[in-house]
């Protein structure tokens, strides 16, 4: 993602069988034009924190927005 993104630190919770799980986290926001391939280069970035984090799942939230820098 060359045009930039932003992260922050995070403390995050799941259920599992043995209760519940603290961890820290991170939270990253990424800005992207409506374009075809946006939704493949988010789900490329997520599937590589995956592997390289070894994480079982990486949340993704959507949301149309009017921005400038």
């Amino acid at each position: 993602l060359p045009d930039g993104l932003t992260v922050l630190d995070a403390q995050g919770q799941y259920g599992s069988a043995g209760g519940i799980v603290k961890e820290p986290g991170k939270v990253v926001v990424i800005a992207l034009d409506d374009t075809p391939d946006a939704e493949k280069r988010l789900s490329d970035a997520a599937e590589a924190y995956k592997r390289k984090f070894r994480q079982e799942s990486v949340g993704i939230v959507r949301k149309r927005s009017c921005v400038s820098f």
